[in-house]
């Protein structure tokens, strides 16, 4: 076995060779209802590195050529976040386990981390798998505790049909794609209300945001293959539109039945009018009429974040699964 830095763009044959592995893994270590990763996706993370930051992906080979692992970590770039990275992937082909493959893999990571100057690092991983087994002998601890919630759609259209009526001055929006230039600025706005999210101990900075980068955000989502909707609460005054709240679904291939809910955000000066319950149920109607093939919608949620809870409870969420964020100090 040898451990490789795979290229950027990586061959045909390293992405299916990749791919297998984290499918293997998914459907060893995770419930059956729990989709697995389409190629798609896997494709267009290892061809298109994030907004956040440079990604690096490492694969340990089998004598054959096959993977026997993979690991992905992202180097952030902004300015408040170069102290730090996040392990996006570190994954052993259930045949490969315990044989020092992950411990390989992370000698590797730990080497771009420290040829970088990172002092920390992030990871998110399933309580209780081998995943967690895996970072307590390396030294991560728990940094914030969450869960993934998943609403069933229909269920929940049906319990609330219809959005629910603004106050006086706002109004819904919504797009597919790029926010529409008329809302950049304002959207980029609403993004940087995501610094009083609940972050635990997790020694990273929500990064600041302007229209260029909420652009070149939901691009990465459609160069890697998938789908990105956001629906808005616009509110206007003196003339002007402000992004009271929005929330993000993606589609990371075009033929999920899951969909991914991103951020929920509601800016401050505008939290106390259930805007947050509003958007999402907004939200619900534009993925059942853009995307009529998702049957579910699936998010994550921080155990401290109580206005977000209540919010998905009332829409019909249900607690799937508990997941953390994980960190190491270096």
């Amino acid at each position: 076995m040898t451990i490789t830095t795979l290229p950027v763009p990586p061959s045909d044959s390293a992405v299916d060779a990749w791919h297998t592995v984290v499918r293997a893994a998914h459907l060893h270590d995770l419930p059956g209802h729990v989709p697995a990763p389409g190629r798609v996706e896997t494709e267009g993370k290892l061809r298109r590195s994030s907004v956040n930051g440079r990604t690096v992906h490492h694969a340990a080979v089998a004598a054959d050529g096959s993977y026997d692992g993979v690991a992905s970590v992202v180097l952030f770039t902004d300015e408040n976040n170069l102290h730090t990275a996040f392990l996006d992937q570190l994954t052993v082909h259930p045949r490969a386990r315990r044989r020092g493959v992950g411990s390989r893999l992370w000698a590797a990571v730990r080497d771009d981390l420290a040829a970088d100057g990172r002092t920390s690092v992030s990871t998110v991983l399933e309580l209780g798998g081998p995943g967690e087994e895996f970072a307590s002998r390396h030294g991560f601890g728990n940094a914030l505790p969450l869960a993934w919630y998943v609403q069933d759609l229909q269920e929940a259209l049906a319990a609330h049909p219809v959005p629910p009526a603004l106050p006086d001055g706002y109004a819904y929006a919504h797009w597919t794609g790029v926010v529409p230039d008329g809302l950049a600025d304002a959207f980029a706005e609403a993004h940087n209300a995501m610094e009083d999210a609940p972050m635990g101990d997790v020694d990273s900075s929500v990064p600041k945001w302007d229209a260029a980068r909420v652009r070149a955000a939901a691009r990465v989502i459609e160069d890697r293959g998938g789908v990105i909707l956001s629906s808005a609460v616009v509110h206007t005054a003196d003339g002007a539109d402000i992004v009271a709240a929005y929330t993000e679904l993606v589609l990371r291939d075009p033929s999920d039945v899951r969909a991914m809910q991103y951020d929920t955000v509601v800016v401050p000066a505008h939290r106390g009018l259930r805007l947050g319950f509003a958007v999402k149920r907004h939200m619900m109607g534009v993925v059942a009429t853009e995307c009529p093939g998702v049957r579910e919608t699936a998010t994550t949620v921080a155990d401290e974040n109580g206005p977000m809870l209540a919010v998905n409870e009332q829409l019909g969420y249900r607690r799937e699964r508990e997941i953390a964020y994980f960190q190491a100090k270096l």
